[in-house]
């Protein structure tokens, strides 16, 4: 097997052209990135349970997960195209997701129904929150292209908080 140097990129190279100071680009690129790791690990967690789900709800459950799994996936591509929009980079791997990722993985090899949905709906109300904090920074910013898709994706991730919390209460 013939191995290929790899050519080295300046992050200038990488550079955008925007308004946003450096700052400003570092700060907000970085904190999109890290989200996109927190994003990825929701989707595959709702995958995950998805596949693995059972019981007498099954059929409600299953097809629930799917859909807030694609929309979970849906917001990846606009969090990453952001980020390099204003100058900076993002996600290249899935080590780099593992390392910067804030949302738990589950491994377990059974969890029960119930505990997934709450899990689920855990880790979407954590991730509202993360959301709110990267709107924060890109407010202080005044990076309104940011705050506007993070508003869109704080109301999607409520929404799924909000059927998984539906979904539990006895």
């Amino acid at each position: 097997m013939t191995h290929h140097p790899i050519t080295k990129i300046e992050p200038s190279a990488l550079a955008t052209p925007t308004d946003l100071s450096s700052n400003a680009t570092s700060d907000v690129a970085a904190a999109l990135t890290a989200l996109l790791a927190d994003v990825f690990a929701l989707y595959l967690k709702t995958k995950n349970f998805h596949w693995h789900m059972s019981g007498p709800n099954f059929r409600d459950y299953h097809l629930m997960l799917d859909e807030q799994g694609e929309q979970i996936f849906a917001i990846t591509d606009d969090i990453a195209e952001r980020a390099r929009k204003i100058g900076g980079t993002t996600l290249r791997s899935i080590g780099q997701i593992s390392r910067l990722q804030r949302l738990l993985d589950n491994d377990a090899e059974f969890v029960t129904p119930d505990d997934m949905l709450a899990e689920l709906r855990d880790d979407n109300e954590q991730l509202v929150s993360i959301l709110r904090e990267v709107h924060v920074l890109a407010s202080d910013y005044d990076d309104s292209a940011t705050t506007s898709l993070i508003e869109n994706w704080i109301d999607q991730a409520e929404r799924r908080t909000w059927f998984l919390f539906e979904a539990t209460r006895r």
